[in-house]
This record gives C-alpha cells, structure tokens and sequence, in this order.
C-alpha cells in the first residue's frame, strides 16, 4: 500500500517531465543509445567506421546516429573529376575528425584523422611506418596530399583499408622517398573506402 501512495505521488511529476521532453526539438537522441553512453568507441574494419557503412545513407540524420553525439557534423560540395561531390566533414572538440564522401547517396570514403579511432588492429593515427613495414616496395604509392608529399600503404589482409604516412622529406614532389626517411614517418589518416 505505502509503495503504491509513493507511485501515485511520483506518476504526475514523471507525466509532466515526458510532456515537457516532448516539445523540446532539439534533444540529440543518439546520445540515449546504449553504445553512445560511454564515449567514442569508433574503430575501422573492413566495413567502415563504426556504424557507418556501404550501406549508411549520405546524409545528416544517418551519419550523425551512426557517429553519436560526440562529434559535430557540417556538410560541404567539391568537385572531384570534373563532377560535384557531397561530403561531410565531422568534428569533435572543433578539430577535424572525420571526412565522409558518398556516391550515389551512400558512404563510400571515409578519412579518419581522430587519434582515437583505431583500425581493429589497433592502428592509429601517429602509429610510425616502421611498425607497419619493413619497405614500400610492393606496399605504398607516392599519393596526393595536401602535406605535398605523402604515401599511401595498403593495410596488411585488408581489401578496404590504407593509411596515407606524411613526414619530413626534401626530395621532388611525386618521387617515393626511401624506405629509410619512411621509417619515421607517421599515419596522418587512416582511409576507408569502398
């Protein structure tokens, strides 16, 4: 009896608490989601980036549930090979985490730039070449950046990952610098893709 006076009491203040929730719009209700409650703990696989996917929709609403509530989305056009295409770059702590590039309306690019987004092997951003490789033969391409030079490696049994390494070098812009300059080279970005 006294446990059911103490609900009687409590039902209205829960009842106007829900009412009061209801006409708030601009709740982040990712943030309730049970995997959310914890912090980040994005990681990339042969998949994507989390909960982000082949199959994840390019747009706000899907990318910003998939992300959870740590990091803040804007969206932006660039041309790539003379079309026009739709990203999303996301932030957290006003630093550039993440850009999200799509085809056809889903995700098919991901950069990832967060330190604290591993690869399922533990891979991260900062993680030296040396750790990775013995050489770039048969690993790594000299690729575009906007560091000037960079290389790009295939990530070991991966058909969807490589990390792009940037680092101190002098030579001409396009050439591979050699496997001793790569040695203390970092992962500036770890890329997904499609």
């Amino acid at each position: 009896m006294k446990s059911l006076r103490l609900l009687l009491c409590a039902l209205p203040l829960v009842l106007t608490g829900c009412s009061t929730l209801s006409s708030v719009s601009s709740i982040n209700w990712s943030a309730a989601y049970p995997w959310n409650w914890f912090g980040s703990s994005l990681e990339v696989t042969e998949q994507g980036v989390g909960q982000i996917t082949a199959s994840t929709a390019l747009n706000q609403e899907a990318i910003e549930s998939a992300l959870g509530s740590d990091y803040r989305l804007r969206s932006g056009m660039k041309t790539e090979n003379g079309t026009i295409v739709r990203y999303f770059e996301a932030l957290k702590d006003d630093q550039l985490a993440l850009v999200i590039n799509g085809d056809k309306g889903t995700v098919n690019h991901i950069s990832v730039m967060d330190k604290a987004i591993p690869t399922a092997s533990g891979v991260k951003v900062g993680t030296p070449f040396s750790e990775l490789y013995q050489k770039a033969y048969g690993n790594c391409t000299s690729a575009p950046s906007d560091d000037n030079v960079a290389v790009a490696c295939k990530a070991e049994g991966s058909q969807h990952i490589s990390y792009l390494f940037t680092g101190e070098w002098s030579g001409p812009e396009g050439l591979m610098p050699s496997d001793d300059t790569l040695k203390n080279w970092t992962v500036s970005k770890i890329i997904w893709k499609q």
